[in-house]
């Protein structure tokens, strides 16, 4: 229904599916599928597309009255976790290499399951159940959601630059939700004390809380106190020690300056450099926010 509906907008208003994408921006399949009915679209696409075609809203309002996700299923191993997710009243999460689901893209999710799964249908699944994870944290009073980013999410290269620069885009969207922040833990900072894995503190309703890991193709739940404790120290000193979500967010539009003009990460900085670079980027993204002073190098 939503992709016929957006069918008619586009064609009414004269644009191609090439035309839109471009103006939105994103790749020409992403629309195609969606006009097809075989990808979810995002609120924020369905927001740009009212904009673009002058739809007075109709698309953003029938995106809310559709339920997306109806039957999605999830990897059995990975159920437990899907579940948790459902009724989090929190979730703290550090991750490296690749993006957290819970702020992946459909195309980045989709790259990332196409590595290893050669079923377009099978992964077109896998996508689906991801994104249904999302709508709890992305809705109006969704619950606390932390996300500590190792920088190596930011640089490796899923999908291509177009992929990776909207992903970045996106997690800059998101991250003004009052539910939702991102933070970065940078390359370049050897004092951190990261975790040795990636991982996720789940904080439940009945006051249970527990600590999530994964393995291949395997998921780690422990509920020990003492781990939690531990593990829940270690974040904590993280966060407190990583980029301010102000100043991840100035080097994450690097990140998606870098992937839309050179079609590739930006390059690593010295500490001087990023001392110069962040306030500039703080003031073109945050201009309406109080100025930060800069970071000085540590004796």
């Amino acid at each position: 229904m939503f992709g016929e509906v957006l069918r008619h907008f586009r064609e009414a208003a004269g644009f191609t599916q090439e035309g839109l994408s471009k103006k939105i921006p994103c790749d020409r399949s992403h629309v195609a599928r969606i006009e097809a009915g075989t990808r979810v679209p995002q609120d924020t696409f369905a927001k740009q597309c009212d904009e673009l075609l002058g739809t007075g809203g109709v698309l953003l309002r029938l995106w809310g009255r559709i339920d997306w996700y109806p039957e999605v299923q999830h990897p059995d191993w990975f159920e437990r976790r899907a579940e948790m997710d459902a009724k989090a009243v929190a979730l703290r999460e550090y991750q490296e290499q690749v993006m957290p689901g819970l702020l992946q893209t459909p195309d980045y999710a989709y790259a990332l399951f196409s590595r290893r799964i050669t079923s377009a249908d099978k992964v077109e699944e896998r996508v689906r159940a991801r994104l249904s994870r999302q709508q709890r944290f992305l809705a109006a009073n969704g619950p606390l959601y932390v996300a500590v980013l190792d920088e190596s999410c930011l640089r490796n290269v899923v999908g291509s630059p177009a992929v990776m620069r909207d992903q970045c885009a996106h997690l800059l969207s998101v991250g003004r939700y009052p539910n939702i922040r991102v933070q970065v833990a940078p390359a370049d900072r050897a004092e951190l004390r990261r975790p040795k894995a990636s991982m996720a503190l789940i904080a439940l309703p009945d006051g249970e809380s527990w600590l999530y890991s994964e393995s291949l193709d395997r998921g780690h739940f422990r509920d020990d106190p003492a781990v939690y404790a531990r593990h829940s120290q270690t974040y904590d000193v993280l966060r407190a020690d990583a980029l301010s979500a102000p100043e991840s967010a100035a080097l994450i539009g690097d990140f998606v300056e870098g992937y839309g003009d050179h079609g590739q990460a930006p390059a690593e900085h010295s500490d001087m450099d990023q001392e110069q670079l962040q306030p500039r980027r703080r003031r073109q993204l945050h201009r309406s926010s109080p100025r930060y002073p800069r970071r000085r190098p540590r004796p």
